[in-house]
């Protein structure tokens, strides 16, 4: 009986860690550079899921913006 109750104990605390806040890792300077382009909505803000931008300057950001379009 004492190693069902132990199971039991044990699978609420993994289930409440799934809860458990993460600590978000923050954004780069360069991303918050492009923050006031055309296109930046919230909540998203400035989306760059492929981190293309990076590393980028406001030169690199115009070019791959002037071939989007």
């Amino acid at each position: 009986m004492s190693s069902a109750k132990s199971l039991i104990l044990a699978s609420l605390v993994a289930s409440a860690a799934a809860f458990a806040p993460v600590s978000q890792k923050a954004s780069s300077s360069a991303l918050k550079a492009f923050e006031s382009e055309l296109g930046v909505q919230p909540p998203l803000g400035f989306f760059d899921p492929l981190g293309l931008l990076e590393d980028a300057d406001q030169e690199r950001f115009d070019r791959l913006r002037y071939v989007e379009i």
